[in-house]
């Protein structure tokens, strides 16, 4: 292995001998100046994963390197699914370093959402969690939102020191970057850092100088396993991420009925008055609604609801959360999969996800 070239594109140590290991190019194909990978030239040119994963504690011993360092970290969170783009102990991990946060996927969201209501929202959410960042800026990663806001604000605090742009795979980091490149160092697209809709596209820390003694890396995604990106194969990862601006769907459900989302999950509103569900999904998650009595039969005679997952074939092998809604408006969250804004007043509903996906109920975002 030649441990001093580094694919540009995910940051992997290039290597010639094992062809199914992060990092391996042809002996054939190397060059002297910028080596690409065969895993990104595949999803470059291709848009094929070659599926070769970091293991958790590597990435954890990522972090631990920059709890190392007097630095400056850019945490991205993902507005979509906030909660589930959160790095669990993440202030500990980096030694309480300054932050910035971007909050990514504006672009996602409804433009009739105020940008400044996000912010409040956002701010609330990071103090329960313990983060108090030194600013909080929304952006979008594909719209280049805010980024001459961004530029400066990370040039007047990191006082000379590195950057690290930290967060969860799939949360944008990459994109971000690639953004920064073209717009202030003149990059050509064929040197940008790859980027993809499949979590884990960056393997290693990718090392962008920014000026003689100090550089911005881009780090590899932390893997989230309660995610419902991370128990799809790729063709249906594409289906359930959303690529443009979601289109609020309203139900009003009466007790005693239920909604699929896609086969993926299933909510139940047992009970309460009349009410609207407002589910936020990717267009291509087909919603249907059906009386809760006839759900089970349903979903397992309708092979239309059901994704390929291991270990799923009918309702029984789903696992349930039950919750009591509060009295103001709330949101149901199925990580990585979308929300369901209701206003119920204390209505009960049940929950069915693939047993490793998390859900969870919050102040309604929107």
């Amino acid at each position: 292995m030649n441990t001093e070239i580094k694919c540009y594109g995910c940051g992997a140590f290039i290597q010639n001998e094992n062809q199914k290991y992060i990092g391996y190019v042809p002996k054939n194909a190397m060059q002297r100046d910028q080596v690409l990978c065969q895993r990104c030239f595949q999803l470059k040119n291709y848009h094929k994963l070659q599926n070769l994963h970091m293991e958790k504690d590597d990435f954890l011993k990522i972090l631990q390197t920059i709890g190392e360092k007097d630095c400056l970290v850019v945490y991205m969170i993902d507005l979509f699914d906030f909660h589930g783009s959160l790095i669990q102990g993440f202030m500990r991990h980096i030694s309480y370093n300054d932050v910035i946060v971007l909050a990514n996927k504006r672009d996602i969201l409804p433009k009739s959402v105020k940008e400044r209501k996000l912010e409040h929202w956002v701010r609330r959410q990071l103090k329960e969690e313990g983060i108090k960042p030194l600013d909080v800026i929304i952006t979008s990663g594909k719209k280049n939102m805010n980024l001459d806001y961004i530029y400066d604000t990370i040039m007047q605090h990191r006082h000379k020191r590195d950057v690290y742009v930290v967060g969860i795979t799939n949360v944008g980091k990459s994109t971000f970057i690639n953004a920064l490149l073209k717009h202030y160092a003149k990059i050509e697209d064929n040197h940008l850092i790859t980027v993809s809709e499949f979590p884990g596209t960056t393997l290693n820390l990718i090392e962008i100088p920014l000026d003689d003694h100090s550089y911005l890396y881009d780090t590899p995604g932390i893997i989230n396993e309660d995610q419902m990106t991370h128990i799809l194969n790729n063709n249906d990862i594409k289906k359930i991420i959303p690529q443009s601006e979601l289109s609020p769907m309203v139900f009003q459900l009466n007790q005693g009925q239920t909604l699929f989302f896609g086969g993926l999950a299933r909510i139940d509103y047992i009970d309460g008055e009349q009410t609207g569900f407002v589910a936020y999904f990717s267009k291509n998650i087909k919603i249907h609604r059906t009386k809760t009595i006839n759900a089970d039969g349903l979903y397992d005679r309708h092979k239309t609801l059901q994704y390929e997952i291991d270990g799923i074939n009918t309702m029984k092998d789903m696992k349930f959360f039950d919750f009591t809604l509060p009295d103001y408006k709330c949101d149901i969250v199925i990580s990585g999969l979308g929300f369901v804004s209701i206003h119920s007043h204390r209505g009960k509903v049940r929950v069915y996800v693939p047993p490793k996906i998390s859900v969870m109920i919050r102040e309604a975002i929107i």
